[in-house]
């Protein structure tokens, strides 16, 4: 069974079958200093490698830690998203910090990659390989964390009927030095959008 073969509940080719993912942005009231919402909108999602995954950026920061002054760090996400940065081919905003929530189609082909960030991975649904490139597998289930430190990795939904969902929350670090080489992102084979 291919990506293509695989029916989305909306009938549609650009989002998996599971459901919506609300984006809630929170601020505050200038003349009251209280909690108000500034945005709540369905997320935009983005169809990668033919149907295998399916990505949404929820939000992003040009700086860690964040300006939330004056809602700079909106404006900045807002602006990353228009310009299609989130569609360029780094995974991770320099400098800042990248919530991303990934589905998985049922038997995805694993993507061998690397980042230069430090991440936390969480399966939301399903049950989802962890694929490191010195051939360990690691079977992770709803709730298990993971957290990937520049390493090269894959990530498979180990089911070959359900949709796996995960979310990530991405950070740019410093550059990783082993063996007297520095590591660099290695996202190729993630076929990102726009290339």
């Amino acid at each position: 069974m291919t990506a293509s073969d695989i029916p989305n509940a909306n009938g549609s080719a650009d989002t998996s079958p599971l459901p919506v993912i609300r984006q809630l942005v929170t601020t505050h009231d200038q003349a009251t200093g209280k909690a108000v919402l500034a945005s709540g909108r369905d997320t935009v999602w983005r169809n990668h490698r033919g149907g295998e995954a399916f990505m949404t950026e929820p939000f992003s920061t040009a700086q860690f830690p964040a300006d939330l002054n004056d809602d700079a760090d909106i404006r900045s996400h807002e602006a990353f998203v228009a310009a299609g940065k989130s569609k360029t081919t780094s995974l991770v905003r320099e400098g800042g910090t990248v919530c991303r929530v990934v589905d998985l189609c049922p038997g995805n082909v694993p993507a061998m990659h690397r980042t230069r960030s430090l991440d936390y991975g969480v399966v939301l649904e399903g049950t989802v390989e962890l694929i490191l490139d010195s051939g360990e597998v690691h079977t992770m289930r709803r709730g298990d964390v993971a957290v990937q430190r520049a390493t090269m990795h894959a990530w498979r939904n180990a089911s070959d009927t359900e949709w796996a969902r995960m979310l990530f929350v991405l950070q740019d670090c410093l550059p990783v030095q082993i063996g007297g080489a520095e590591l660099i992102d290695d996202v190729n084979s993630v076929a990102m959008p726009g290339r």
